[in-house]
């Protein structure tokens, strides 16, 4: 994940620009509730004014007259409660367009977060923690909303308040508005100091949340494995570590940037006290009248007011901004290269495979895979044998194009994969992995996961190929009886069985299985044995197995060492050559 700078001002711009980019759709109602928002303010400023006005016109008419003379007091007083409802109305307007603008955008971000998910490459998967994420699409988006409906209004409107507020006070008195404006640099000064030092521990609060999240998630889905090792402690421990931390970190970030608000307002009413005194004098001498004065403190205490909010609100956009830069960092992460224009494509798939001189490297200082070549004939079953790290996955990985070769190139009957779209690459392929997956959903929604025109004819005739029909129909409700998220109420046999029968009623050319059957006993294996040799008879097929009983049947046997192949031939040739294989071989036959 990109680290941020927090204290570096082309940072904070950068993130700045890409918001207002990314508000573009919503630049109409954002400055219409602006508008709005402006209009409230301006209107709610004439208030105090008025009401100094009718202080002035009734001391004026009993100073006079000796009586109050009603009728100027009720036309004002009218003025003052029709400005007033209207500026309610204004506000009103302006929140509700807010509301609409913010709710839109944060579906747009997650929308885009989720877009940007399937565009990234699987390289980004092996980097980044799921909940960091998740953390992102969820924690740092309600924050940039709340941020966009509470604080960039409050900026805006705060910054009126004050320019209009100060026009007014130079009008009633020069002397006084002096007085009163001689507290604003020091609160602004305080202010920005206390904001650069928030900065930094907003941002790094929101990285420690993503890592919260993240540990929340592995210990909630790996519930089984904790209890079972017994690790609760440990575990325990290890969340209130990362919790202590965010803790710490976010505490220390609201203290500074609530610090501001305190000291603000001592500073403010210090300004406001003298206020009162030299407005006493001045009205004692009869420079300015008692509803002037009035309506100046009115608005000293109104103006320092958006002086403190500002203060609040600009440390509260500190970790808007904050969660912005997280937001916008990853959709700014580099995606999958686009496919070759014009891609190619395959009529009619034989299933022919070559590996032409293939090497790659994860982090380019470590090969994996170092001048693999080989030719995969069509239909015929192809394992791929070796110690763990020996770079039989890669090869998986790099053959359906989740990473790219560094050097060399790989064919389908002859076409380069780099060439053809990613889609139609994958699309060939039906995967039976080691680690099953399954959705929430029915039997028969996730075995038409890779086949989405599929009947319930086909369903069934591929259940009872992969030897599972029994189990499926032995369920409450068959086909449509629901899987959990986590396919806790299926064992890990019917787990592989399903994703077998997936695979056959997705109908693909050719098949890969990675270590499919590592995690089974002996009879569910036997079960998945058979379930395999139907799913490749005429496929051309990939098989990765620790188990090499399993693969004495294929057509050609890959031995992998270091990123190369150090031997190749079938079963029967393999052991005659008493190399590696056979030792493989010969040592999993004495364990058992």
């Amino acid at each position: 994940m990109p680290k941020s700078s927090p204290e570096k001002a082309k940072h904070i711009k950068r993130t700045v620009k890409n918001l207002y980019r990314s508000l573009k759709p919503y630049y109409l109602p954002i400055i219409l509730a602006f508008v709005f928002a402006i209009i409230s303010v301006l209107l709610s400023i004439l208030g105090p004014k008025i009401l100094g006005n009718i202080t002035t016109s009734a001391v004026e008419s009993y100073t006079a007259t000796g009586t109050v003379d009603w009728l100027p007091i009720r036309q004002l007083a009218h003025l003052l409660i029709t400005i007033y409802l209207a500026s309610s109305i204004f506000a009103y307007l302006e929140s509700i367009i807010m509301a609409i603008v913010t709710a839109k955008y944060a579906q747009s971000l997650r929308a885009a977060i989720l877009d940007k998910i399937n565009r990234l490459p699987v390289s980004y998967f092996d980097r980044h923690a799921f909940g960091d994420t998740l953390s992102r699409m969820s924690n740092d988006i309600d924050t940039i909303a709340s941020g966009l409906s509470e604080e960039l209004v409050e900026i805006i409107s705060n910054t009126i308040t004050i320019v209009g507020i100060l026009v007014i006070m130079l009008t009633i008195s020069i002397h006084l508005s002096v007085v009163a404006l001689v507290t604003v640099p020091l609160a602004s000064i305080f202010v920005l100091k206390i904001t650069k030092k928030a900065q930094k521990l907003f941002v790094s609060s929101r990285e420690t949340l993503g890592k919260l999240s993240n540990r929340i998630e592995e210990d909630y889905s790996g519930q089984v494995i904790i209890k079972s090792n017994s690790h609760e402690q440990a575990s325990l421990d290890a969340f209130r570590a990362v919790n202590d931390r965010y803790r710490s970190e976010s505490f220390r970030a609201t203290f500074l940037s609530r610090l501001s608000f305190p000291v603000v307002h001592i500073i403010t009413s210090l300004g406001y006290t003298a206020v009162c005194i030299l407005g006493g004098l001045l009205a004692i001498g009869g420079k300015i009248t008692i509803g002037n004065i009035q309506a100046f403190i009115q608005y000293t205490n109104q103006f320092n007011r958006p002086i403190s909010d500002i203060s609040e609100t600009l440390a509260n956009l500190q970790l808007t901004l904050a969660a912005c830069e997280r937001v916008f960092d990853f959709l700014a992460e580099p995606e999958e290269t686009p496919d070759f224009p014009p891609a190619k494509t395959l009529d009619r798939v034989r299933g022919a495979v070559s590996f032409h001189d293939v090497s790659f490297s994860y982090d380019k200082d470590t090969p994996i895979i170092r001048n693999f070549s080989v030719d995969v004939q069509p239909g015929s079953q192809v394992a791929v044998v070796g110690p763990t790290g020996a770079g039989k996955t890669t090869i998986i990985n790099l053959l359906m194009r989740f990473y790219e070769p560094d050097s060399g190139y790989i064919t389908i009957d002859g076409i380069p994969i780099s060439e053809m779209k990613r889609s139609d690459v994958r699309g060939l392929f039906g995967m039976v992995l080691q680690d099953t997956w399954l959705f929430s959903g029915t039997v028969a929604e996730n075995l038409k996961y890779g086949n989405k025109n599929a009947t319930i004819e086909d369903i069934k005739r591929s259940t009872k190929l992969a030897n599972i029909d029994h189990f499926i129909e032995s369920l409450d409700k068959g086909y449509d009886a629901l899987i959990s998220e986590d396919s806790d109420n299926i064992s890990a046999g019917e787990k592989q069985l399903l994703t077998i029968a997936r695979a056959l009623v997705a109908n693909p050319p050719m098949i890969i299985l990675d270590e499919a059957t590592s995690n089974v006993d002996t009879r569910t294996e036997q079960l998945i044995q058979s379930a395999f040799e139907k799913l490749t008879k005429g496929r051309t097929s990939f098989v990765i197995a620790h188990r090499l009983s399993t693969i004495r049947n294929a057509d050609l046997i890959l031995v992998m060492q270091n990123g190369k192949i150090v031997e190749r031939g079938n079963h029967d040739e393999l052991l005659k050559q008493n190399g590696f294989y056979a030792e493989l071989y010969n040592s999993q036959f004495a364990d058992s």
